[in-house]
């Protein structure tokens, strides 16, 4: 223990002897640190948005569009069109097991949505309670989605995108209160929840109106469904769970199967394998560049170091004359490499954390686009190991070569 505090003293004295050359050492490292942290944290920060983003559309969902055939099936020709029913939903659901959540979609246009002299035609949709959370679609405080019972008794509430609640009633409260939907008046029951949406289809959540499917239906008199949309148990059976939804709708409708024309399916859980190969991509490629800014830091330790050992080569020499062992030397000059990268590293995890922070406060409209820098164990542990094995090549080269110098040559010089 007295060996070890005596050689840390030493350490401690010579770096403070060359404070300029150690601060510049010391430079790199921070500098790469900061880099390698910074830039790995913008990628977890930025995955975590894309996936926000894309899922605010919902989380594992299929939407379904009925078309036309194209294969003649049992003496039917091709080009017919399938319509499909509310009542369809049930069979499909009946049907299909790995279904979670399913509801129709009925949609319009054309119908002003007012109150007072304030009108917009948004898009007015007609679905089942499931659909909120299918959609990701949440309430704000002090309202509520559809239920059963609006369902059942054919309600007539509505509820209101927070920019369509914006526009018709400023800051003013709107649940309880009632709008014109046509020529009805419906009962504002929720708002929803301000949420992040980069997919969609026809409009965002934002601008739309969703009312009970039982009451759009007795209301226009729709029968047939826009599209519909269901949630799998299990996002790992999508494949299989299409081919049942078609399975049981040609049964019903007299199409083969596998006509690829009867419904149009777009899959969203094929984003989230795109967020994933991309963030992955994204991170390996920042990672590489943090990587090699932290690499040309510890360079620059290696080189100092080894300017190091070319100045203390007499005392190399006098140390080795009177007893040192060879460990003793490399342990020292790699002990002293550690300290110089630990300081270092300390400073830049430190400094990286503070503009963590800070980035943190960007306003939402950028969070919303590059997400907000997060550091979190993965980048951390990456980070420690990258600057372990930084630390221990730019202290054993040039320790190496300490210990290996011969007494004669070092007392000569």
């Amino acid at each position: 223990m007295t060996h070890l505090i005596d050689t840390l003293k030493e350490i401690f004295h010579y770096l403070r002897q060359y404070k300029s050359r150690t601060a510049m050492t010391m430079f790199g490292i921070i500098w790469g640190t900061m880099t390698i942290i910074l830039l790995l944290a913008f990628g977890v920060g930025l995955q975590k948005q894309l996936s926000k983003n894309m899922h605010g559309i919902g989380e594992s969902i299929v939407i379904v569009w009925p078309g036309s055939t194209s294969i003649p099936f049992e003496g039917y020709g091709r080009n017919r069109r399938i319509r499909l029913t509310h009542d369809d939903m049930e069979i499909i659901r009946r049907e299909v097991p790995d279904i979670r959540r399913i509801s129709p979609e009925f949609t319009r246009w054309d119908v002003p949505v007012r109150l007072n002299d304030k009108m917009n035609k948004p898009n007015v949709a007609g679905v089942y309670p499931e659909y909120g959370p299918m959609r990701n679609i949440w309430a704000d405080a002090g309202g509520r989605w559809l239920n059963d019972m609006d369902m059942e008794n054919r309600r007539r509430v509505v509820f209101l995108g927070n920019d369509l609640k914006q526009f018709l009633f400023g800051d003013n409260e709107a649940v309880g209160q009632y709008v014109l939907i046509g020529d009805l008046p419906f009962l504002v029951v929720g708002i929803l929840k301000h949420k992040s949406q980069d997919s969609s289809y026809g409009s965002r959540d934002k601008d739309r109106a969703f009312i009970p499917s039982t009451t759009y239906r007795a209301v226009f008199g729709q029968v047939y469904v826009d599209n519909f949309l269901y949630q799998l148990r299990d996002p790992r059976t999508t494949e299989s769970a299409k081919k049942a939804v078609n399975k049981a709708m040609g049964k019903k409708y007299r199409y083969h199967p596998d006509d690829p024309e009867t419904l149009h399916m777009w899959d969203t859980t094929e984003m989230d394998t795109f967020v994933f190969y991309f963030s992955l991509g994204f991170n390996t490629f920042m990672g590489i560049i943090g990587a090699f800014t932290l690499i040309v830091g510890g360079i620059g330790l290696a080189n100092i170091m080894y300017v190091v050992v070319q100045e203390r080569t007499r005392e190399i020499g006098i140390r080795r004359s009177v007893g040192a062992k060879r460990r003793s030397i490399m342990g020292q000059f790699m002990l002293e490499a550690f300290i110089i990268v630990g300081f270092a590293s300390f400073i830049g995890f430190l400094s990286a954390l503070v503009l963590i922070k800070l980035l943190s406060l960007l306003p939402s409209s950028v969070e919303e686009v590059v997400g907000v820098p997060t550091l979190n164990l993965s980048v951390a542990l990456a980070a420690a190991f990258l600057l372990s094995i930084i630390g221990f090549l730019a202290g054993y080269f040039p320790a190496r070569k300490a210990s290996r110098l011969e007494v004669v040559d070092c007392l000569r010089q």
